[in-house]
């Protein structure tokens, strides 16, 4: 069996080709910049820039990447045996569509667009495709979501909250990601199906907040503060936060929980609790 990593050096891409080699594969690993590993095949390239790839034959192919670029890519890759597509994108798409942001509107609107593409071309080739939908995706000292939120708590020792915080979530580990991808791409029942990947735990944003503290070895300072103070705390943590808006803080009021069950059926899913162990920041 063959496979192509598509987005390899992303945090759930990494641990999906780590999972690959350690399970006896020699995996190919695409990514923008070249890479020297002596049990992977590196391969530079970009999905925006398809025709110029030449890739030898693969059977699974798995995207971190862009899903509305896989979509565009596909037809000038080589398909002679690809039978499997393991895609991800966000449970985003059902809980951010109706957002006050119009980027967001506009990036979730092309994420929903891309999906159907790919499903769409997957068919058009007689691809099996799943589309897996994580939700809150953390990797300790990597990603952008937990690991800013440890470092905002490790420079000011306290983290405020707007209101209570009492909004549930799922977060959940790229490499557990990894491991389902895997597991659906082994799995028949899981062909042309979409899934809500959720974490093994349900959590109030501020327990979630709370567990950060814990994992630092720092006492819980987390401040309820009405809508203007927390406004004025996020002004001034915004540097922390590339890209990241005010309506966040509306937001830690909204539940954000999703439906593990056919995930767990089709192909065993089993993502750990949430507990963070940081080691680095």
């Amino acid at each position: 069996m063959k496979s192509l990593v598509i987005g390899a050096t992303g945090i759930v891409g990494r641990y999906i080709v780590q999972h690959l080699v350690a399970a006896g594969e020699r995996p190919r690993a695409m990514s923008r910049r070249v890479y020297r590993d002596e049990a992977i095949d590196w391969i530079q390239g970009d999905l925006s820039t398809p025709a110029a790839m030449d890739l030898a034959a693969f059977e699974i192919l798995y995207c971190t990447a862009d899903v509305g670029l896989l979509a565009d890519a596909l037809p000038h890759l080589n398909l002679s045996s690809l039978r499997r597509v393991v895609a991800f994108t966000s449970t985003s798409i059902v809980t951010k569509m109706d957002s006050v942001i119009a980027s967001e509107r506009k990036h979730l609107r092309q994420l929903a667009d891309g999906e159907q593409r790919l499903i769409a071309t997957c068919e058009n080739y007689g691809v099996g495709w799943t589309i897996l939908r994580p939700t809150i995706i953390y990797a300790e000292g990597r990603d952008n979501n937990v690991s800013r939120l440890a470092r905002l708590i490790s420079k000011f020792g306290c983290l405020p909250l707007m209101g209570s915080g009492a909004g549930l979530r799922q977060p959940v580990h790229a490499e557990d990601l990894a491991i389902g991808a895997m597991q659906a791409a082994a799995s028949a029942n899981a062909i042309n199906k979409t899934y809500a990947l959720p974490g093994g735990e349900i959590v109030s944003y501020r327990e979630m907040v709370g567990r950060i503290f814990d994992a630092l070895g720092k006492p819980r300072r987390i401040v309820s503060a009405p809508p203007i103070v927390w406004r004025m705390a996020f002004a001034l943590a915004k540097p922390f936060f590339p890209g990241a808006n005010a309506a966040m803080g509306s937001r830690m009021a909204k539940d954000m929980v999703f439906e593990s069950a056919p995930a767990i059926a089709d192909f065993g899913w089993a993502p750990r609790p949430f507990r963070p162990v940081f080691t680095v920041l």
